[in-house]
């Protein structure tokens, strides 16, 4: 039998201790290979390993598995290796410097961050620094949507506002984004410009489609608008207008995520795509391939050849490119800068959106398999018991800034992350800010500081802490509580590389809370301060070896580890 092609055993924890701790399957998936019975062969196996001073016991069970049961000295080694190593500890470098690009939010520049936005923004980054922690090259990127449809209305939007400004009545459009982030840049065009920009009412709106409130069409009436403003202010001032309202945003969204913890290697514009011609050459490609054709004015990909639902447009009757078309260019992009995988993490109404990209790759002559698309989940507000309502186009949504000053950073980071992706996340307000034990958060920053108490209360006291070197004393952390937080430590580094490889945050913040309950359960059953010189000695550098793996987890979360709680 080719090598490629023998089955492979695996090691795993075992779920219960009476089954020792670690379980192998070897002997079920060679026995056929070996032409014996899987008991006999792992009778034959046991009966040839040889003899360790951390494993105690190893037992048959079952149809076959070997369980091994380690030694109370075994994980002795681990404290020493947490102690020495710091915050390098539970790193690797499995990735082996491959390149990987991570692009998360994207949001299109038209309004504030919401927190739906939130949680791709923590998402991502923890994704991204977890692949980072198992040594791959990560390279973080803002994809700005700043060409297109919704800039255009989100600036006549502005030029409405502005006009309101300047005494001007006029019926707002139904499709206008109405936010009181419009005033505000509205405002700034006021005071900068004065009525540089005035135009009558008359003038906007005479021989406009009706809108949607006067029984007409929302979509042709705004689309009518943005001509009427381009018309009337002319290239330049339109032009002024337009990058107003979008540096304006984008300068808000920066800021927003840099005070968030979240920071790119690169902000990558939309637009400088159709500037160097890329969306053309890219469509050209495609008509190369035989895959595009014309109807009806429009040209279309045939996406339905790639297993999607309907053939796409990526030029419409008038002309004008779609944003379909500007996203194959920019993943064809990403992909010819040479990343050996490209991930987006996009939100759960993009759903559809996946197999079209692919389709689009793959007709192009690339290999779909290196874009991964992540899923997120919107995040439902509650307070009082009750969900809040929010609504972006209206503007009556919570942004992420005040989710920021109203719950702090570090708890909205990790309760974004507590669960998968794509799982919906009801995010309570009031147990975000609590103090308890109810709020995870808490619960694992309680046990950090709780460590620093310690050594506080050592040295006010004038015991010494003072740790011996490597192992020393180590063999006197027998009790119960003690053997399990030495067990829970050495699957950190597991952990790690688990939530990196299948991109699940939540896996870090289950492993620390259960961290966190194990420290805590330990504080309040023994005394760390002990008279017995060694064994205070063996107690405090197991309980330094929490405080840097707590410490080490919540630092790949974006969480702060606080000394005083």
């Amino acid at each position: 039998m080719p090598a490629d092609q023998i089955p492979q055993p695996v090691i795993e924890r075992t779920r219960d201790s009476r089954h020792g701790d670690f379980a192998c399957n070897v002997a079920m998936v060679l026995a056929k290979l070996a032409k014996r019975r899987p008991r006999e062969l792992a009778e034959s196996l046991t009966a040839a390993l040889p003899d360790s001073q951390v494993v105690k016991k190893v037992e048959i069970a079952g149809p076959g598995f070997i369980n091994f049961h380690l030694s109370s000295n075994a994980y002795h080694g681990l404290v020493a290796t947490i102690i020495e190593r710091g915050h390098q500890f539970g790193r690797s470098d499995m990735g082996a410097g491959k390149r990987v690009q991570v692009e998360f939010v994207s949001a299109n520049p038209t309004g504030p961050l919401h927190v739906g936005h939130g949680r791709g923004a923590a998402y991502g980054a923890v994704v991204a620094d977890l692949l980072q922690a198992v040594g791959f090259e990560v390279h973080r990127e803002y994809y700005v949507n700043d060409a297109g449809r919704q800039m255009d209305i989100l600036a006549a939007s502005v030029w409405l506002r502005y006009l309101e400004l300047c005494d001007e009545e006029l019926q707002f459009p139904a499709n206008g984004y109405r936010g009181d982030y419009v005033w505000d840049i509205a405002a700034a065009l006021h005071r900068e410009h004065g009525e540089a920009y005035k135009c009558s009412t008359r003038e906007v709106f005479d021989d406009i489609v009706p809108d949607e409130p006067q029984g007409g069409d929302k979509e042709a009436h705004v689309d009518a608008l943005i001509a009427r403003s381009r018309q009337l202010l002319g290239g330049n001032r339109y032009r002024y207008l337009f990058e107003l309202a979008l540096n304006t945003i984008l300068d808000d969204i920066r800021e927003d995520l840099e005070l968030f913890g979240v920071h790119y290697e690169e902000w990558f514009s939309e637009l400088s795509l159709s500037e160097a011609g890329s969306v053309n050459q890219t469509i050209e490609r495609l008509r190369e391939t035989g895959y595009l054709y014309e109807s009806e004015g429009a040209h279309w990909f045939r996406s339905t050849r790639f297993g999607d639902e309907k053939d796409r447009v990526v030029v419409r009757d008038n002309g004008q490119t779609t944003y379909f078309a500007s996203d194959i260019a920019y993943h064809l992009d990403k992909l010819s800068r040479g990343f050996d995988r490209v991930i987006d993490v996009w939100g759960a109404d993009h759903h559809g959106y996946i197999p079209r990209v692919k389709a689009a790759l793959e007709a192009l002559g690339e290999d779909p398999s290196r874009l991964d698309v992540l899923l997120v989940q919107f995040a439902n507000l509650y307070q009082g018991g009750e969900k809040m309502q929010m609504s972006t186009r209206s503007g009556s949504f919570v942004t992420l800034r005040q989710l920021r000053k109203e719950v702090g950073r570090d708890a909205a980071r990790f309760f974004y992350v507590m669960r998968k992706c794509e799982q919906h996340l009801d995010f309570d307000l009031d147990l975000a800010k609590s103090q308890s034990s109810d709020n995870p958060v808490y619960y694992v920053q309680y046990a950090h500081a709780r460590v620093c108490s310690v050594m506080r209360q050592a040295s006010e006291k004038g015991v010494s802490v003072a740790i011996s070197e490597g192992t020393d004393n180590l063999d006197r952390l027998i009790e119960p509580h003690e053997l399990a937080l030495l067990s829970r430590l050495s699957e950190y580094p597991e952990v790690v590389e688990a939530a990196a490889l299948q991109e699940e945050p939540h896996q870090l913040t289950h492993y620390l809370r259960q961290l966190a309950n194990d420290f805590h359960t330990y504080y309040n059953a023994h005394q760390f301060l002990a008279e017995d010189q060694s064994l205070r000695d063996g107690r405090v550098k197991l309980i330094l070896a929490v405080q840097q793996v707590l410490r080490n987890g919540l630092n790949l979360l974006g969480v702060s580890a606080p000394e005083n709680m």
